[in-house]
């Protein structure tokens, strides 16, 4: 098998499959990541990647907490919206018309569109490369009961995608 020699971090970006899309919910502000990630699953720990100069950022340090919101491909628009606006100029619940949900266990609202609402406390948070990542312990989640997860959002090489149809 040939091999190209890949020198462009751009071009070892989009090697990858894809990256699923979440939207991040803490204190009044929600931002899309998609640096998600299972840490561990026994405690059970979830951890995104965020950059410093994010308003996010500095929320989900002063709070130690966080909700990710799986959303599907109908909150496409609103997905957009929160990872190309800042929370500094924007109240994005109300621009995007996403409606607050209290949480079970920690004081970051829900999203109510979502599907998936995964409470989550910061246990540790350690910067590498561009990013912090918050590492959160799962306290609670809701997850409906009509829930399909082959209508969450993948993103990859600029573009959101579904999951393709199964291979085996």
């Amino acid at each position: 098998m040939d091999k190209d020699i890949v020198t462009s971090n751009n071009k070892l970006i989009g090697v990858f499959p894809a990256f699923p899309t979440v939207l991040v919910s803490s204190q009044e502000n929600i931002i899309t990541v998609t640096l998600i990630h299972v840490f561990s699953f026994a405690p059970f720990l979830l951890g995104i990647g965020i950059k410093p100069e994010r308003y996010s950022y500095g929320l989900i340090k002063e709070s130690k907490e966080f909700v990710v919101n799986i959303p599907t491909d109908e909150l496409l628009q609103a997905v957009i919206f929160c990872g190309t606006k800042s929370g500094r100029d924007y109240d994005k619940f109300k621009a995007t018309g996403l409606n607050k949900e209290k949480s079970l266990e920690v004081s970051a609202a829900s999203i109510r569109e979502c599907p998936v609402n995964i409470e989550c406390k910061v246990v540790e948070e350690f910067p590498i490369g561009d990013r912090t990542w918050f590492v959160g312990e799962v306290l609670k989640a809701k997850v409906a009961v009509d829930y399909k997860p082959e209508k969450m959002l993948l993103y990859w090489r600029g573009v959101y995608r579904l999951i393709g149809e199964p291979i085996k």
